[in-house]
Order: structure tokens, then C-alpha cells, then sequence
């Protein structure tokens, strides 16, 4: 392999220097802002600030909207990453078998990933508006079902989730649809003329092999799940009814630019990514096991 010299000295570091400029001034300072003020108990508008070391996070963890604000962001995230990612596999199935006008149907399918998140949450919140949202109608004359998610915590948690996983699943798509042509036709072809059909091919020879990319994204859309949906939430439920759709990524919003309680967001933000961290590790320690990479 070839190497890469450089001529002067100091090149490659003012290469890199716009780029860690970037990350210097909007994700190290910020963080090291925010790690100084978990620690401290902060006015809302300046000017005052008292080193109180553990006691934001003590009383934080010691409160009852936290622990609810653990639990719903536990079930969203589940369910989002659940949906998402079998939507993605079932579309990239049926994308990998389509013989014309593939670029178009592949096109259609990638489009949402390109819409930012509160505009999908916007799109979500008028098709199922439980006054004049075209779903929400059609619910309500075929199954009787009459959705209002403004009162229901279920009907807020189902829009959350539909709109959160509607944005992720072109993401999913594309690497499935990549992962499925990565496998050897010669393969599938083998298990047909045994005798296997389309389920068990699918059971026993696509998804292990498909395994790499599945963890992927798992890790990918749990991190997602996690972080950035804030727009959706916001858009659709800002957090309600009640409390029903506050995840943890909101509750530092609403706790720290609404309540302008600046400590105890900054402790929330912590510990946020002390838990997406945790479970980034346990995916890698455990579920990791069960991926089998094809030499």
C-alpha cells in the first residue's frame, strides 16, 4: 500500500483544522459546558452559580416524572426500532425482487429519509388529526376507533412511534436492500430446488446472513431513537398528554429552556448519554454473539 507523505510539516494539521475547529466549538465546548453545569447549581439568567457536586443528579434520579421519562423513552424507542426495522426489511424483501421500474420504486422508498424530522412530524400530525386528519376519519367510520391522541396516551404514543419510524425506515431499507444483493443468488437458487420455501429461505438463509447489517442497525436506530426525534415530539405531542410521550431527550429541553432549570438539564443530559452509552455496550457485549460474518 502506497503512503501518503506531505511536503510541509504543518499540512496535514491545517488540513484538519476546519474540521476540528467544527467539533471544538459545537460538540467539545458545548459538553464541556454542560459538564460544568451538572455539577452546579446555576440561576436561570446568570450571573450565579454554586458548585453543589452529585446533588443535581440525586435529585433527578430520585424523582417520579424521571423514572416515567425512562420507561416512555424505553417503550418508544423499542417500538420505533421494532417497526422501523421490519418495515425496512419488508420493503427492501419486495425492492430486491421488483424486475421493472426498480429505480423508481427504490426512489419512492428513500424519499422520507431526506425529510427532516419535524416535517415528518408535521405530515403525521395532519394525517391523523382527530378533527379533520383523513386516517384518523377513516379509523373512526371503518373500525369505530375514535383516535385523539390530544387525550389518549396510547393514541400519542402510536403517533410518536408511526412518525418516528415512517423517517427511519428508507435508512433501513438502503442498507438491507444493500445487504440482500450482497448475497449470492446461487444460494437461494440452491435452497429453492431443495425444496425451501420463501419463509424458510428467509428464516434459515437471508436474515443470518443478513446479521452484520441487522446489528448495525439496531445500534443505529437505537441511538436514533434516543437523540433524534426531539422535532418529532415536539411537532406532534410536545410531550403529552400528560407526560405519555415525554422521552429523555425532551424532558432535558423542556426542563432546561421552559423551566429554565439549566443544572438539572445539564445533569439530564449526562446521564442520557451515560444510558445510550450503556446500551450501545450491551448490544456489542451481547447481541453482537449472535451475528455470524461471512468470510
Amino acid at each position: 500500500m502506497r503512503r501518503v507523505t506531505f511536503e510541509g510539516r504543518w499540512l496535514p494539521y491545517l488540513l484538519l483544522f476546519p474540521q476540528l475547529l467544527i467539533l471544538i466549538w459545537f460538540f467539545f465546548w458545548p459538553a464541556a459546558q454542560a459538564l460544568y453545569q451538572a455539577f452546579t447549581l446555576a440561576s436561570p439568567f446568570g450571573g450565579y452559580s454554586e458548585w453543589v457536586w452529585f446533588e443535581n443528579f440525586s435529585d433527578m434520579l430520585s424523582q417520579p416524572e424521571y423514572h416515567k421519562a425512562i420507561w416512555v423513552t424505553l417503550v418508544f424507542s423499542a417500538f420505533t426500532t421494532a417497526l422501523s426495522l421490519g418495515l425496512g426489511l419488508l420493503f427492501a424483501l419486495f425492492a430486491d425482487r421488483v424486475l421493472r421500474a426498480t429505480d423508481a420504486y427504490r426512489i419512492l422508498l428513500i424519499w422520507p429519509y431526506a425529510v427532516a424530522p419535524a416535517i415528518a412530524g408535521a405530515l403525521w400530525t395532519f394525517t391523523l388529526d382527530p378533527h379533520s386528519g383523513v386516517v384518523a376519519f377513516a379509523m373512526k367510520q371503518v373500525f369505530d376507533w375514535g383516535w385523539n391522541p390530544e387525550l389518549s396516551s396510547f393514541d400519542a404514543m402510536a403517533l410518536v412511534v408511526f412518525a418516528a419510524a415512517w423517517k427511519q425506515v428508507a435508512y433501513n431499507f438502503v442498507f438491507f436492500l444493500a445487504g440482500l444483493q450482497s448475497i449470492p443468488r446461487s444460494v437461494i437458487e440452491s435452497a429453492a430446488m431443495d425444496g425451501a420455501g420463501p419463509l424458510r429461505r428467509i428464516r434459515d438463509i437471508i436474515l443470518p446472513l443478513l446479521s452484520p447489517t441487522t446489528f448495525f442497525l439496531i445500534v443505529l436506530n437505537v441511538v436514533y431513537a434516543f437523540f433524534d426525534t426531539f422535532g418529532i415530539i415536539h411537532v406532534t405531542t410536545e410531550g403529552g398528554p400528560g407526560d405519555a410521550t415525554t422521552i429523555l431527550v425532551y424532558k432535558v429541553f423542556r426542563d432546561g429552556f421552559i423551566g429554565l432549570d439549566l443544572s438539572a438539564s445539564a445533569a439530564q443530559s449526562i446521564i442520557l448519554m451515560v444510558v445510550v452509552i450503556a446500551l450501545t455496550v450491551f448490544q456489542f457485549r451481547f447481541l453482537e454473539r449472535r451475528v455470524h460474518y461471512s468470510g
